[in-house]
Order: structure tokens, then C-alpha cells, then sequence
């Protein structure tokens, strides 16, 4: 299969600012809300900047049979993928593994569901994320269940998205989690229902250590290129 290499670099973000050990717990509560902000920020306008560049460098709209490999610099979180396709066209069903997320990332979902851009949803999280990431888990146990959908809690670091609509399936392969981070990431982009199937039908299969989706049925499959 033919394909053409791109490979993307980030240009420099401050991420790092240090704080002097003085003042009353006021004054250091603050500060730490204004860094959870600064960070917030920081992490939309990386993703802002790097939906842009896929914006250039992949096609508009993947065709069957595409396979579109990616190399970054750290400037470009896996969120980002999908969000060009989603973009693009509605999607029926969509699922993703990740070893965490956090409350952005899970309101970005929201949103796509309210727009109809996502039909079903089901997740795939690491074993810490209830626990290190709590209102996180609660904020998408809460979404996915809006869409009929689950989220299931195994020993997972896996870094997946699969989905289809009725023109096309997909599968995203990524060695980076859902958020930004400044390291060199890998990611192949597949327009191929032989590979959508693959992971749907592994993740389908997969029991969750908890019990609060136990009523989650699989979502039926369309037969796409």
C-alpha cells in the first residue's frame, strides 16, 4: 500500500514555571487554581495548533482502503485524529482505549454527542483511572451510558479508536494516550473494516472489573468497504 511520511514538529511551549515556598495557604491555594488554569489552556491551544497542522497534511475525508502514518514531536495529542475525522462526518459508533483522560477530554465527547457527531460510544480505560482519575470516570460513565454505550475498567494500555459510519470503518493506532505530552508519538490512521472488526471484537469481548455497565450489550456492526 502506497503512503506518504509526514513528520511533524513542535515548536517550543513553556511548560514549566516554578513558585517560591512563601505566603499563607490563601495566597498558595490561588496560585495552584492559576496553574490548573494555565495547564488547561495550555492543552487547548496544543490541540488547537495541532488539528490545524492534520488539517494540511491529512485528506479531508479518509477514503476505504486509506493508511495514513503519522510521526509528531509531542505537539500532537491522539485526540486530535479522531477529531479531524469526526469533523469531517457524523460517525454511528465509535469506541477508544486509553490508560486515562481527564475532564476535558471527556467533555470534548459530550459534545460531539449533543452535535450528533458520535451515535454510540463505548470506552476502554486502565485499572487506575476510577480511582487516580475520579471525576473524570464519573463525567464518562455518565456520557457513554447516554449512548447506550459502556465504560469498562481492565489492566489496559492499549491506545486504540475504531469507528464507522455507513460510507466507511476505521481504525486509529496510536502509542500516545488521550492528552498532550512532549514527547516523539507514532500514529497509523486506517480506512479498513477488516481492522475496525479486529478491535471491536476484542473489545467486545473484554469483562470490567466493575459491575455498573453489566446490562451493556455490543453495538451491531454495519458492513462497510
Amino acid at each position: 500500500m502506497d503512503f506518504e511520511p509526514v513528520c511533524l514538529y513542535s515548536v517550543e511551549i513553556g511548560d514549566v514555571f516554578s513558585l517560591t515556598s512563601d505566603g499563607d495557604d490563601e495566597i498558595k491555594q490561588s496560585v495552584r487554581e492559576a496553574l490548573e488554569i494555565r495547564q488547561r489552556h495550555r492543552i487547548t491551544a496544543r490541540r488547537a495548533s495541532s488539528e490545524s497542522v492534520l488539517s494540511r497534511v491529512l485528506p479531508p475525508m479518509m477514503e476505504p482502503g486509506d493508511s495514513w502514518h503519522v510521526v509528531s514531536q509531542g505537539d500532537i495529542d491522539s485526540l486530535s485524529y479522531l477529531a479531524h475525522i469526526v469533523e469531517a462526518e457524523p460517525l454511528d459508533y465509535v469506541l477508544f482505549s486509553t490508560w486515562c483522560m481527564i475532564g476535558e477530554d471527556v467533555e470534548r465527547f459530550s459534545r460531539w454527542i449533543d452535535e450528533g457527531k458520535i451515535g454510540r460510544l463505548d470506552c476502554y480505560v486502565g485499572e487506575i483511572f476510577p480511582s487516580q482519575y475520579a471525576d473524570a470516570h464519573e463525567m464518562l460513565c455518565t456520557v457513554a451510558s447516554r449512548t447506550g454505550g459502556r465504560v469498562c475498567v481492565f489492566r489496559n494500555h492499549s491506545k486504540i479508536y475504531a469507528g464507522q459510519n455507513s460510507r466507511f470503518s476505521f481504525a486509529i493506532e496510536s502509542s500516545a494516550n488521550i492528552n498532550t505530552n512532549p514527547r516523539a508519538e507514532q500514529t497509523a490512521i486506517h480506512a479498513s473494516s477488516e481492522l475496525f472488526s479486529f478491535y471491536k471484537e476484542y473489545f467486545d469481548a473484554i469483562k470490567s472489573y466493575q459491575r455498573n455497565f453489566d446490562d451493556w450489550r455490543p453495538h451491531e456492526i454495519r458492513t462497510t468497504a
